[in-house]
């Protein structure tokens, strides 16, 4: 048996050469796992800086989209206004034409020429409630700075406090904006 052990023992121990085998295998083995980590990098560098200039593209293409929805709005914006300037001139047009017709008219009476101008007033508050003006301040009403301008104020004690006594100036709004407050003379 321990002959058996011994020889076992040789067939196991390997030689000069086949260590040196073993080792260069072991060797090779390395340099091509390292070899393949390299390469692997390598490819994984490369697929982020694929995704990376993917990334890239995308993120200039939404700019220019964005650039083009900026320019397309403020574009439509523009027409918009436009067309509305037009239309409200639109509508005007015939009192400015009726106002030429009563200047250029001089054989009709002062009667017939104050008739004339209070037509003319009173197409020309037709157009504005049209187009959705609406006048405001009225000699009665409860005086509020916020659409109304004091100019002068006065007692008076058949009105009460904070009352409008007379109107210098109508104020108008087109829906809740104020377009021009109304100038008045309160009442203390």
């Amino acid at each position: 048996m321990a002959k058996d052990k011994k020889e076992d023992e040789l067939k196991n121990q390997e030689t000069p050469d086949q260590a040196a085998h073993e080792e260069a295998k072991k060797e090779k083995s390395e340099q091509e796992k390292g070899h393949k980590t390299k390469k692997e990098k390598l490819t994984h560098e490369q697929e982020l800086e694929k995704q990376l200039a993917e990334k890239c593209e995308q993120f200039l293409r939404l700019a220019a989209e964005y650039d083009n929805y900026r320019k397309r709005s403020q574009r439509e914006k523009d027409e918009i206004y436009a067309m509305s300037k037009t239309t409200v001139v639109k509508e005007l047009l015939p009192v400015i034409d009726n106002f030429e017709r009563a200047g250029n008219d001089q054989t009709e009476s002062l009667a017939d020429y104050k008739k004339g101008i209070e037509m003319i007033h009173s197409q020309f508050i037709e157009i504005i409630k049209k187009i959705g003006i609406e006048t405001f301040g009225e000699a009665g009403d409860a005086f509020d700075p916020n659409i109304h301008t004091a100019v002068m104020h006065i007692e008076d004690e058949k009105l009460g406090e904070n009352v409008i006594a007379q109107i210098f100036n109508k104020g108008y709004k087109l829906g809740e904006k104020i377009i021009r407050s109304a100038a008045v003379s309160v009442a203390n």
